[in-house]
């Protein structure tokens, strides 16, 4: 085995590994083990360089006021103001995929698919943060649009892994960036940026039913269009 199987093995089990962690500790992380995820999910690309991430990271009592005030604006009916437009909608494999994992959250915690007031309220968990004893929030400058967001994308995936890699649980939510307004007044974030999304870490509660189910990847035949 080459020194290059040996590295694409080891990537892979990481990535296998990682997965949205729905139920976690109260435990929090260290700050110098944030730092390290940070300090590696930094290198992946951007356009230019210009590496538009900005992460604001909460711990203690800030994320508990961060998690009060979105439960209170999802709960009351606050109408959702996210600074991208919402997909147009899931259409064929796409929404087979997403119908799927939603069918595996909901038998994993027992709820029907008929139990829509236990829908909702599994729903509600996200502004929650499901617990997790942080949450950073992932922002881009305003001015680099879509291809900003683009390269904050690179970002998330590198900074989940590099949790993954460290013990640590983590679960990406677009959810979040509905309340666009409210992040920024709460955590203080300029009116330039762009709210993308929010990554809940922590430590799992292994014991968690929710956390047990694991959703499927695509094969790469579904995925490569082979030209020659």
């Amino acid at each position: 085995m080459t020194q290059h199987d040996t590295q694409i093995d080891t990537l892979n089990d990481i990535l296998t590994q990682r997965y949205s962690c729905r139920a976690f500790r109260p435990d929090p992380v260290p700050d110098d083990i944030i730092a390290r995820i940070v300090r590696t999910a930094r290198h992946v690309p951007s356009w230019c360089n210009a590496q538009p991430w900005q992460v604001t990271i909460t711990k203690g009592k800030a994320t508990d006021r961060f998690r009060d005030a979105l439960t209170r604006a999802a709960t009351e009916g606050t109408p959702p103001t996210p600074d991208l437009d919402w997909p147009k909608g899931y259409s064929g494999v796409y929404n087979d995929r997403r119908r799927t994992c939603g069918f595996q959250l909901y038998d994993a915690v027992g709820i029907d698919k008929a139990d829509r007031a236990g829908r909702t309220a599994q729903m509600l968990r996200n502004y929650a943060l499901f617990d997790a004893p942080h949450v950073a929030i992932v922002s881009s400058p305003e001015e680099l649009g879509p291809y900003g967001a683009m390269d904050c994308g690179g970002f998330v995936s590198a900074f989940t892994l590099a949790a993954t890699s460290l013990g640590v649980a983590t679960i990406a939510q677009a959810a979040i960036a509905a309340y666009a307004p409210l992040v920024r007044t709460q955590l203080d974030i300029p009116d330039d940026r762009l709210i993308l999304c929010a990554i809940s870490f922590g430590y799992a509660d292994e014991d968690a039913a929710i956390n047990k189910f694991r959703t499927e990847r695509a094969d790469p035949s579904d995925i490569i269009d082979w030209k020659s």
